[in-house]
């Protein structure tokens, strides 16, 4: 794809509401064009899910506290209705998602990648920049290594990028759980907020 793809992942994913990753692949697959790809995103069913997105009016708040007391922590999922707040799918993957942040490490820092703040993810990218040049790397290729780097930044800091803890194989992250069961249960569902508690931290 052209040097503006990401410009255009942004664009796509502020007129559709539909995630970053399935904005880049439809993307992708429509060679960049973005009415082909809004085309793509409905063929899916992704569309569909991000048009009747108003989550936030309902959902769930789960409360974990690990068996040695020193762990606790509060996560808040939304979704669009009570039925589905309620229903044994998102009941279990609330609990999972509590236990994965106190298990997981490095513990995350926010939600997903968009509330990171400009100045945090230019600094990340300026560090990556130079350590690349230092190395010695053609100038052609630094900022595809940056962009590597900053996938791996948000895995260790964003809380859907990272690997689902009950996924042993380590390839199914946060953020496939939510979309798998946005498609089961036929509604959307997000993540709000979490707090993490550790005594002497």
């Amino acid at each position: 794809m052209a040097a503006t793809s990401n410009d255009l992942v942004k664009q796509l994913r502020e007129q559709t509401g539909v995630g970053i990753l399935d904005c880049r692949k439809a993307l992708t697959d429509s060679s960049g064009d973005l009415e082909k790809a809004k085309l793509l995103l409905r063929e899916w069913g992704k569309a569909d899910l991000a048009a009747r997105a108003a989550t936030g009016s309902e959902g769930r708040i789960e409360a974990y506290v690990h068996h040695n007391g020193k762990v606790g922590v509060l996560v808040e999922v939304n979704t669009q209705t009570d039925f589905a707040a309620n229903s044994p799918d998102i009941r279990e993957f609330v609990k999972s998602l509590a236990m994965h942040i106190a298990a997981i490490n490095p513990v995350p820092l926010v939600v997903k990648p968009e509330d990171l703040s400009a100045e945090a993810l230019n600094q990340e990218k300026e560090l990556y920049k130079k350590q690349a040049q230092q190395e010695g790397k053609p100038a052609n290729i630094i900022d595809k290594i940056v962009e590597g780097k900053l996938q791996s930044y948000y895995a260790q800091v964003c809380l859907v990028k990272q690997p689902f803890i009950k996924d042993q194989t380590g390839k199914t992250k946060v953020e496939d759980i939510l979309g798998d069961l946005a498609s089961k249960i036929g509604e959307s569902v997000s993540i709000k907020r979490f707090a993490r508690f550790e005594i002497g931290k």
